[in-house]
This record gives C-alpha cells, structure tokens and sequence, in this order.
C-alpha cells in the first residue's frame, strides 16, 4: 500500500515518476486566470490565522460544509475562527474522493510543513501550528506567492477599475513577480440586470464618455481596453451563460439599448441580440490589439434565491447548466472569424459533456496565426478533480494535438492555491506516463520533456506572450 500523499502521491508508474519529478516539478507556476485581490499582494498581507486564508470566501469549502449539516453561523456567519476551522476539520474527514481533501493536505504540506492529516480529533494541533507559521514574515501573501515559485499573476477585473493596486505593485522593484490585470466586461453587456444603468454611469465616468447609444458603448468601452492596455492587460475573461449567436442590424441593436436606458425591461431574446452585438464588438478589438479572449460558460447561478437576498453572488450556490448550444458557439465563432477578428480563444465549459463539443469545434478554427489558437480551457471549478482533467486531457487528446494544452490555472480567491498546480500536474504525468508505459506512445524522454513542460508552464509563456523566459 502507498503511503498517504507522500512524494509520488497519484504517480502510479515509473514513467509517471519520472516525468513529474525529472520534468513538471522543475516549472514555474504562470497563473494567467485567478480572482485574488492584487490589493493584498500591494501591501504585502500576512493573515491572522489560517481561517481567514482557507474560509474567508472559499465557497468550495462552504459547499461542503453545508453538506455536512453545519450551521451558516460557522460557515459565513460571526462564530469565532477557531470554531469555523473545527467544523471545517470536522468535515474534511468526511470528504474521501474529493479534490478539497487534496488540496487541503497539500497547502498543509507545503506551506507549513505537516504531513499529518487534518480532522476533528487533530484540529487544535494544526490550528496551532498554522497561526504560528502565519505569523513569520515567509507567510505574507508575496512570499507566498515566491514560495510557489509563481512568475506572473493575472486578476480578474472591472473596465471601471482604476488599477492603482496594479500600478502600485509594477513601481515596486521589491517584488519581481508579474501582477497583470485581466478584462473583465459582464456587467457592461449584462444590460438584463437591475443595476446595470447604475453600472452604465460609472463607466462613462470613468472614460469620459456620456453614454446615450451602444455606439457610445462601444467607444467608453475602447477607450477603458486602452488603459488596460497601458497597464500591461492582454488577456480578457467572459462570464456567460452560454455563448450565444443571434445576430441583429445595428439598428436594431440601437433600440435595444435605447429601450433599457428608458427604463424599459428587455426580453431575453433581445438581451441574446444585444449580447451577441456586444461579443462580436470585443472580440474584434481583442484581434486589433493582441488579447487573448476567455470564455467561461455553462454556469446557471443564483439558484438558492432565499441564500442569495442573505450572502449575494459567489457563496456557493451555483451549478451545472445543460444548456449551451453549440451551434452557437460555433456561429459565433465563425461570424467573428468571416471579418477576419478571431482573436485568440480559451474556451470553458462548466459541463464536462462539452468536453468532445469543444474538441471538434476547436479544430474548425485552428490556423498559422498561433500555435494551437484556439484552446480548451483546462477542466473548470466542479470538474478540476482527478476525474474532470483526466477526462478533459483525454477528449483533447483524442481530438486535437494535447501536446500543446496551455493547462492549469487556479482560478482561486487563496493564496495558498498554487498546489492546484502540482495537483494538475501530477495528474498530467500519470496519464502520459500510463500512455507510455502502455506502449501507446514511445518512451522518448527528449519529447515528453517538451509535452510535459510545455502543458505545465511553456506553451503558455508563448501563447499568451508574456514577458518571460521558457524553461
């Protein structure tokens, strides 16, 4: 029997072995799609225990702890720290099979050095160990961020945003890590939503621009992608339902957006025609300026309305969404592609029933203007376990060229996230190196190290263009 999560933890072969440890282990970490708050990495946080990094917005976690039947008086509510880390303790034992029981062991083996397991019963002992380690300078948020040997970081943010965090960390020649902001646009297209002419004013705040048609849309929205620019952004993200195609003329468009700015409810097939006016818009300026366009879907959220009044968006209420049309997708794509504006593209879906949609539409629109232009992004939020990435890995293996899978991100609130990484490329190893231990591909060590290093760190150094150096 193996020992529990020792150094060949999920490497079952030889070959596994050796590709992990001789190969995957020696990369950096690149995490170019995460939501942590680069005000945090600006003023260097240390946290006060080791709560407020696991529990403070890990809605994965809070997940799980509801379905432990515990109280959301310990889950988001005021019961003390330590209380909180017991019933999450006390929950973990149960959680056999889950990516978090992994994740949660290697963040504790790596950042604080126990190799014990975390339960009920051992609780007070890691509680204790943690906060003293939380408390030496090596646990403020950049040391961790350097600990995880992470070489550039790309946030998650607003066209209203100023940067100033961004800007505050880029002029400080103390710390060497890159923190890119990435483009965040939803809630200048979710014109659907109550607050959006709220929403609308600060944009024309912010970029001068006195909104009054989507033609004015369209320039405040240029003129926000150019400061972004400026600020060292080529990455842009969308949060969508799906991602739909219902082309319209402009003037069409022009009296959907006429019809909510007085006020007027839209109809869901208008705001699908507004949306689609919207994307193809983006996407053409992502091509004119070298972006790399996102795009994350199949997500229904909200759904517990009663838990939403209470806590908002993002505490743990979502789930898989069946409807994603791929004719769609691929319409859209294709429209994009007919004015010669398809940029390049990361495609996600929450629905790992998608995985062989994507692989075949991926193919559709490959050419010489990248090396694997456009990519399936790696297995996303309910699918980044064992199951889910091998899963995704093997479809995009199947159908398309794996070789060059620009892999993992974390995708996370936490600092203390980038074992994800190590987790992905564990995983990564053991199915090449099950291939080849197979028969099914030749123990070539020259060209498994290019596969293996470029899945965990190269192909996307040069995918995305960074400022970095191969490895």
């Amino acid at each position: 029997m193996k020992a529990f999560m020792d150094q060949d933890f999920l490497l079952s072969t030889d070959t596994a072995k050796e590709l992990y440890h001789e190969f995957a282990a020696k990369v950096p970490v690149l995490d170019y799609h995460c939501h942590i708050n680069p005000q945090e990495i600006a003023e260097d946080r240390k946290f006060e225990n080791i709560t407020q990094v696991w529990l403070g917005g890990d809605h994965y976690k809070w997940r799980q702890m509801r379905s432990n039947g515990v109280d959301e008086y310990y889950i988001t509510g005021d019961a003390p720290d330590r209380e909180k880390f017991q019933k999450w303790a006390e929950t973990l034992e149960k959680a056999i099979g889950n990516p978090l029981f992994h994740w949660s062991h290697l963040e504790l083996q790596r950042f604080f050095g126990y190799h014990g397991v975390l339960n009920g019963d051992t609780a007070e002992e890691v509680w204790n160990l943690c906060n003293a380690k939380l408390q030496e300078d090596s646990m403020s948020v950049r040391n961790l961020i350097r600990q995880s040997n992470v070489t550039l970081i790309c946030t998650t943010d607003d066209p209203v945003d100023d940067l100033k965090w961004h800007k505050a960390i880029k002029e400080d020649e103390t710390f060497e890590v890159q923190v890119l902001p990435a483009w965040r646009p939803d809630k200048a297209m979710n014109l659907e939503k109550p607050e959006y002419l709220d929403y609308l004013a600060r944009l024309a705040g912010v970029s001068g621009v006195e909104i009054k048609t989507f033609e004015d849309l369209k320039e405040a929205i240029a003129k926000r992608m150019e400061f972004f620019d400026s600020m060292g952004c080529s990455v842009s993200d969308h949060g969508l339902d799906y991602v739909m195609y219902v082309p319209a003329s402009d003037a069409e468009v022009e009296e959907i957006f006429a019809a909510r700015l007085a006020g007027k409810t839209i109809s869901k097939e208008d705001a699908a025609k507004f949306k689609t006016a919207f994307m193809l818009f983006v996407a053409s300026k992502y091509e004119e300026m070298n972006w790399v366009m996102q795009l994350h879907y199949g997500c229904k959220r909200d759904n517990n309305t009663s838990m939403y009044n209470k806590l908002g968006p993002d505490t743990g209420y979502d789930c898989i969404s069946n409807y994603a049309p791929g004719e769609q997708l691929a319409n859209f794509l294709n429209a994009v592609n007919e004015k010669k504006n398809l940029p390049k593209t990361i495609i996600y879906s929450l629905n790992p029933g998608d995985d062989e949609l994507i692989g075949t539409i991926l193919g559709c629109f490959q050419n010489s203007d990248a090396i694997g232009k456009i990519q399936q992004g790696s297995a996303w939020w309910f699918n980044d376990n064992k199951t889910g990435m091998m899963k995704q890995m093997t479809s995009l293996a199947n159908l398309g060229l794996l070789g060059n899978f620009i892999g993992m991100l974390t995708d996370s609130r936490s600092f203390l996230s980038y074992p994800r990484h190590e987790y992905f490329r564990r995983i990564m190893c053991e199915l090449i190196g099950g291939w080849v231990e197979n028969g099914e591909y030749p123990k070539d060590m020259k060209n498994l190290e290019k596969i293996v290093k470029g899945i965990s760190y190269n192909n996307a150094v040069r995918y995305f263009g960074f400022d970095l150096e191969t490895k």
